[in-house]
């Protein structure tokens, strides 16, 4: 993968900065149910990893409110310059810009507007509009302030522990993640939510479909790198680049999350879908190019 620097900041560097307050009754939707959070031990992983976690309040109908007290530490907005030595951080812009460009032309090529927004680098917890976020939590996307959040430690996880390196392993993760933000922003988010509501027995399946879906989203974009070289910030990608991808998005199906963790899988509990599922469907998106190939919703099988 080659990739360089942006002129452009659509980063919030939060890290070290903290955060205080908890959950304050909030519901999580996402790996979890029934809007409670999610126990997530040892880290990144313990019984199920948030590896791509849609924090979505009222998701399954408890929910809650975000404190009255307002939000600490979260402060909107983009940070006024990156320092060139951190590559750490000039790697997450360079994504975010590029991911961010081209959803802007797909949204602009519709007629439609993109709400840009801005990936939140932090370390150990910080206060997001969905709640705490912090390192057990893993990088997911809060619809309630349109960010994204990534402690970025969780890159190592996924690549020590869950045998997913490479830069472009890292670059699908947020790339999934954006692909919430374009779900928010088309109103995907809002009908699966009254769809989960009014058929709770459904809630984990469309769950499953919407994780899909962006995993097809990030193929989609992944698409447009291969096919565009030179063009962007993310400048390159190669085959051993695509396979860092589609491993990554198997690595963290609900069956080998939870074989790894507990030797053994419940399919009646999953909500991202299996590993086979996501990285077919990173795949669908990649080889298809456009968003007509991230139907999940129309899929008969999945």
């Amino acid at each position: 993968m080659r990739w360089r620097p942006s002129g452009s900041i659509q980063v919030e560097d939060r890290r070290g900065a903290g955060g205080g307050g908890g959950l304050g009754g909030l519901g999580m939707g996402g790996l979890g149910g029934g809007g409670i959070p999610i126990p997530v031990g040892g880290g990144i992983g313990g019984i199920v990893l948030l590896i791509i976690i849609v924090v979505v309040l009222n998701l399954f109908g408890g929910g809650g409110t975000v404190p009255s007290g307002g939000l600490q530490g979260a402060p909107g907005g983009a940070i006024a310059s990156l320092d060139p030595k951190d590559n750490e951080l000039q790697f997450v812009n360079a994504v975010t810009v590029d991911v961010q460009t081209f959803w802007g032309e797909q949204f602009s090529a519709t007629g439609k507007d993109y709400p840009e927004t801005v990936t939140v680098l932090f370390t150990d917890q910080y206060q997001s509009g969905c709640g705490v976020a912090s390192s057990s939590t893993g990088p997911f996307y809060c619809p309630n302030d349109q960010k994204v959040y990534l402690d970025t430690a969780f890159f190592d996880e996924l690549s020590n522990r869950f045998g997913a390196p490479g830069d472009f392993a890292q670059a699908y993760v947020i790339a999934h993640e954006f692909g919430h933000h374009v779900q928010d922003a088309l109103g995907t988010m809002d009908q699966v939510a009254t769809q989960q509501q009014s058929d709770p027995n459904s809630a984990n399946e469309l769950s499953i479909r919407l994780e899909l879906q962006a995993d097809c989203y990030a193929g989609v974009w992944a698409h447009s790198v291969w096919a565009s070289p030179d063009q962007a910030n993310v400048e390159s990608i190669t085959d051993a680049d695509v396979k860092e991808a589609i491993d990554a998005a198997a690595a963290v199906g609900d069956d080998r999350i939870q074989e790894q963790a507990t030797g053994t899988i419940d399919k009646e509990s999953w909500t991202h879908g299996s590993a086979a599922q996501r990285s077919t469907w990173f795949t669908n998106g990649f080889h298809g190019g456009t968003t007509d190939s991230c139907d999940t919703f129309a899929a008969s099988t999945l």
